[in-house]
């Protein structure tokens, strides 16, 4: 069994989700991550558990991948490099480039097939619908036929982008990682400027689910080197972020278990045979008494961190499989804690549900909820000035954008 020396965690991106898996190292293994991105973003300044090491604003192109991959490792000779992707685009460059990466990094990702086939939201429903997994009733338009595409179910409409990759890359006035369309109006307002924008994929138009933020779920899972599930852990949203590029994150998650709807998220996994990371949204549906999903990611969720902080450190899981090749046995995480991206007082003015919200405020009392962008090991005077105008700041945003998810801010 290979030992366990130097290891140095490479993350790929910047964001609150590289964050929250630099912790997960420095909490197993006393380490300070490395990132590299295509940009440097605040959640991880001024920060003892990850440097930024390397900006390549042309990182998405393989070439250029490739060889920032295999320099970094020349510089950082004598370590145990584990390479985790922390965003979509990352997956599918590790994909894509494994041949050229093995050697160099530990790391755990599907095949590029499988990162296409499942990233690609219209290509992951019809998975799921040979899996016997429940999904909104969905549609789907093109830049061709949107004007005169007919629904086949009443308004209000989800509307997103199928390629999340391409989606994230382009740009028009009012953009919304989601949007709802309550007429036909606002849809075709709705359309007609995202298909202004570089973004010429398809769109995903779906049924509305109704129901509050609470009633969505968050599945993190790891599957190993053998395709098999060696960890499950599942969260029930309290809110969700609110701002236009924020809609679809969550502000507060609750640990909860459901061993049912997990033992049939584990068969999916490994009948297609999963490897590494991944993360699935859903809904509960009042209606039917269904999760219904909305899409799998091919890595960690933004919010993962929720898994680490219940006990079951993501990092570990990896490193176990990757570097010490340790054999394992699926673990379902049953431990209830309490995640925060928000300040516990934004749970306390939106939060609806009064039964949830008692149960966040006794996790808060017990010590038994965390915060992702607050570390105490972390504390400097920059990072702490940011992290305070980052919690004031939700509740401008909240203020201005709860409730509001149509094409005008």
């Amino acid at each position: 069994m290979e030992q366990l020396t130097n290891l140095l965690p490479v993350l790929l991106g910047s964001d609150a989700n590289v964050y929250g898996m630099a912790r997960s190292f420095y909490m197993e293994y006393g380490v300070t991550s490395l990132a590299i991105g295509k940009g440097a973003l605040a959640a991880t300044a001024n920060s003892r558990l990850v440097k930024i090491a390397v900006v390549e604003p042309r990182l998405e192109e393989d070439e250029v991948f490739v060889a920032v991959m295999k320099k970094f490792a020349a510089d950082h000779p004598n370590t145990t490099r584990v390479l985790v992707s922390c965003g979509d685009n990352y997956t599918g460059l590790m994909a894509r480039n494994r041949a050229a990466l093995e050697g160099l990094y530990h790391f755990a990702c599907p095949t590029p097939e499988l990162w296409e086939q499942l990233d690609m939201k219209e290509n992951f429903y019809k998975a799921c619908e040979a899996h016997g997994i429940a999904f909104p009733r969905t549609f789907g338009c093109t830049a061709e036929n949107w004007r005169t595409v007919q629904l086949p179910f009443d308004f209000p409409c989800i509307v997103k982008a199928s390629n999340s990759v391409a989606y994230w890359n382009c740009k028009f006035p009012h953009k919304k990682k989601v949007f709802i369309a309550n007429n036909r109006q606002e849809f075709e307002e709705i359309v007609a400027a995202i298909y202004s924008s570089s973004y010429q994929d398809s769109l995903v138009l779906q049924e509305y689910i109704p129901g509050e933020d609470c009633q969505m779920r968050v599945l993190n899972c790891y599957s190993g080197l053998d395709h098999k599930v060696r960890l499950m852990a599942l969260g029930r949203p309290l809110l969700e972020e609110q701002t236009p590029e924020g809609i679809g994150n969550y502000a507060a998650i609750l640990s909860v278990k459901d061993e049912e709807l997990m033992g049939r998220m584990k068969a999916f996994l490994e009948d297609v045979g999963w490897e590494g990371f991944s993360n699935f949204d859903m809904k509960y549906d009042v209606r039917d008494g269904q999760y219904k999903m909305f899409e799998m990611n091919p890595r960690q969720g933004r919010s993962s961190f929720f898994v680490t902080a219940s006990g079951y450190n993501l990092a570990k899981w990896l490193v176990d499989d990757v570097v010490l090749h340790k054999p394992a046995e699926l673990t379902i995480a049953d431990t209830q804690s309490l995640w925060m991206i928000a300040p516990a007082g934004i749970l306390r003015r939106y939060l609806k549900d009064k039964n949830l919200l008692a149960q966040a405020e006794a996790l808060i009392r017990a010590g038994k909820a965390s915060h992702q962008l607050f570390c105490k090991e972390d504390f400097s005077l920059k990072r702490g000035i940011w992290y305070i105008k980052n919690q004031l700041n939700n509740y401008r945003k909240y203020k201005r954008y709860f409730g509001n998810k149509s094409l005008k801010d």
